[in-house]
């Protein structure tokens, strides 16, 4: 093993202080029996050297020799050497992806069996549960560009809304490839973390062009333009052989835009590649997504080093053997160590006194939601919000909304949402996620949501008003808020046993919800841009 010395540093250089206590005690006890020193002043310095007799001593190495030694070695491996960068292998797992798909009417072109979005749907399938649980979020596009869902960690609630995807829940023509990199870069900001876009097309608008080079990508965004279609194909069909129409009353053309694909890949600075029928566009899109963020974190100062202090511990587990021989002490350790326990406040009487001498209860909380169990967790916790978070994961709604009911902040409002949701108050869910979004206007997990509550609130209604029983289908809400560990959870209640058995049970498919949202976000827009000044 090689040391490169120029590059040789501490990760915690402030343990290196716990060298002091070490050279100094062997010189103070060194110092405390020096009888020179000790007998200056009382007898005469050309006398002592006669009278003096000095024990020969064939033991050279004290117990406090080896104390030194401990907690030099101690020092040394606790501040973490290190010379020797590292690329671990979670770094790879978490590169966000999101993917961007074309939805125009020429995506239904059969270039590509069995058509341009089946394919692209085929690829996207194969990519999330390739990635498994790393974070990939979903956006559908057309003459607008719309959220579908924000970065998730579950393959199988993403796989569900990407086979939902269809070129009829566009209603506004056009190829906004502009309004995805906007909507893609509000996503990583509120990630705080770099990642890579990839947009699934068949063409793009070159009115754009100029627009896309002006917005800042760079570090925070990498865009990848995958080309979806091989030839020109002539107007589209519909299933009764009628050519396809546009709202001009014109067939829609199902041409492969080439030129128009590199022109945005140019003005994106966008890798260009193409759908392949195996797995070589999978290969490339993730080996961008890992090339980009390794760079981006590293030009953020997120380099990661090996920590070879751990090499330490068998030298410094050979002193401390050695240092347990018969008759070696240092007498004043376990005094203070007495001392230190006894200094210590005394906290209040529980069941696990184990567990309570040297956990709080919120840790204790803490370990028990780690390991699932959530009923536990909510107990031991004395903090309102990770009471009621797991209150939440526990399916106590209503223990975690007197608990989240405590606080005023973002994450809490959005959990009572959640809660609201799952109780099959939609109304009072929208309200606490807009408060969510009061407190945090770029919190996309409230955003699609308070959308989600919506599609189930209009819903509830709409068959209230059809007359039909009042039965309430497994519902679940996807719960994307970060946890203190960097993790996201999404967990499943009696009432849902899963995301595929509430869509199936639901009477507004995936597809319908998709539809209606598009249709309401770009009624938003028409009118946001119509009262603007």
């Amino acid at each position: 093993m090689s040391v490169d010395l120029a590059a040789l540093h501490f990760l915690r250089p402030w343990w290196l202080l716990l060298i002091l206590p070490g050279v100094l005690l062997p010189l103070l006890w060194l110092r405390r029996l020096d009888l020179r020193r000790q007998l200056n002043g009382i007898i005469a310095p050309h006398l002592v050297e006669h009278l003096m007799i000095t024990p020969k001593d064939p033991h050279r190495l004290r117990p406090v020799h080896v104390l030194g030694a401990t907690l030099v070695l101690s020092a040394l491996a606790a501040a973490g050497p290190t010379w020797e960068q590292d690329t671990p292998d979670f770094l790879d797992d978490r590169a966000p992806l999101i993917v961007a798909v074309d939805l125009s009417p020429s995506m239904d072109a059969d270039d590509v069996p069995p058509s341009r979005l089946a394919a692209a749907r085929h690829t996207l399938h194969d990519l999330v549960m390739r990635r498994g649980g790393a974070r990939t979020g979903l956006i559908a596009y057309a003459g607008s560009a719309h959220l579908v869902l924000p970065a998730t960690e579950d393959p199988g609630l993403l796989d569900t809304f990407i086979q939902a995807l269809a070129t009829d829940l566009m209603s506004k023509p056009g190829k906004d490839a502009l309004g995805v990199i906007d909507q893609a870069l509000k996503l990583l900001e509120a990630e705080n973390t770099p990642g890579t876009l990839v947009l699934l097309t068949d063409g793009a608008d070159a009115s754009q062009f100029d627009a896309i080079g002006k917005r800042p990508t760079g570090t925070q965004l990498q865009v990848l333009v995958l080309a979806v279609g091989s030839q020109s194909t002539g107007p589209l069909r519909t299933a009764q052989g009628m050519p396809r129409l546009d709202a001009a009353g014109r067939p829609v053309q199902g041409d492969f835009d080439a030129q128009g694909l590199k022109g945005l890949a140019k003005a994106a600075s966008a890798p260009l590649g193409s759908l392949s029928l195996n797995d070589d566009d999978l290969d490339w899109i993730e080996l961008h997504a890992q090339r980009h963020f390794k760079a981006a974190s590293a030009d953020a100062g997120q380099v990661h080093w090996k920590d070879a202090g751990y090499w330490l511990c068998w030298p410094l587990l050979l002193l401390v053997l050695f240092s347990v021989r018969r008759g070696w002490q240092v007498n004043w350790l376990p005094g203070l160590i007495v001392a230190l326990l006894l200094g210590m406040p005394a906290g209040p009487a529980r069941a696990g006194a184990l567990a309570d001498a040297f956990f709080t209860a919120d840790q204790q909380g803490r370990w028990a939601y780690e390991h699932g169990y959530y009923p536990q967790a909510a107990a031991h916790f004395h903090d309102p919000y990770w009471k009621g978070v797991a209150a939440y994961q526990a399916a106590d709604f209503e223990a975690a909304l007197a608990s989240l009911g405590k606080l005023d902040t973002a994450p809490a409002w959005f959990y009572q949402g959640n809660s609201y949701v799952r109780l099959f108050k939609f109304a009072q869910a929208k309200a606490a996620y807009r408060q969510a979004l009061r407190l945090q206007p770029d919190f996309a997990e409230a955003k699609a949501n308070l959308a989600l509550a919506e599609a189930l609130l209009k819903d509830y209604e709409d068959q209230q008003q059809a007359g039909t029983p009042d039965e309430k289908a497994d519902k679940v809400v996807e719960d994307q808020t970060p946890t203190a560990g960097g993790q996201q959870q999404q967990q499943k209640t009696p009432q849902a046993a899963s995301d595929q058995l509430w869509l199936n049970n639901l009477t507004t498919s995936p597809a319908q919800f998709l539809k209606r949202k598009f249709s309401i976000q770009d009624a938003a827009q028409q009118q946001a841009a119509q009262g603007a000044p």
